[in-house]
């Protein structure tokens, strides 16, 4: 107490900690995700598999693996964001923790938006070269679906460039 009295006697008030990158980061990864889930449940909400079919017909098997996908995305999103908002309010805020998960959202979140385990569409590399969209689909889809896959790259690749050092590394801090 005597030595916080001598700092302000003095005129040299301790200054307030400095927010870490790591909260920074997480707040974030936590308006990404909650957009991204915004948009992933109003599509599939909104969306059937009679209408993607009636919008443009294709294959019904390779529509059905699509939406999977995208409910899997949209599953591991809300997830991430619960557990953001679960950590944005421990008192004191856990540095390493927020790392864990922010290693965790970009392996299952970021990563499996470009590059699904069903391997339903995949990113083309040269799209930044061409300004194309990065994500391709292996057959022919709906124009609806074609819109939110393009303006969820955007976000995506965004949270990817802020992430990448977690996905990188995480495992050698």
């Amino acid at each position: 107490m005597n030595i916080l009295r001598n700092k302000v006697m003095r005129g040299r008030l301790p200054t307030p900690m400095k927010k870490s990158v790591a909260k920074a980061h997480t707040e974030r990864t936590g308006v990404f995700l909650s957009e991204a889930v915004q948009m992933l449940n109003h599509f599939l909400n909104e969306t059937t598999l009679t209408s993607l079919k009636a919008e443009e017909p294709g294959r019904e098997a390779y529509y059905r693996e699509v939406l999977s996908n995208l409910r899997k995305l949209a599953v591991c999103c809300e997830e991430g964001l619960d557990t953001c908002q679960i950590i944005l309010q421990q008192k004191p805020f856990q540095d390493a923790t927020a790392e864990r998960l922010l290693y965790q959202i970009y392996h299952r979140c970021v990563e499996e938006f470009f590059s699904p385990k069903k391997d339903t569409w995949y990113e083309d590399s040269r799209a930044l070269y061409t300004g194309g969209n990065a994500i391709c689909f292996h057959e022919p889809i709906p124009a609806s679906l074609e819109k939110l896959m393009a303006s969820l790259e955007t976000y995506y690749q965004s949270m990817r460039e802020n992430l990448e050092y977690y996905g990188a590394n995480y495992q050698m801090m």
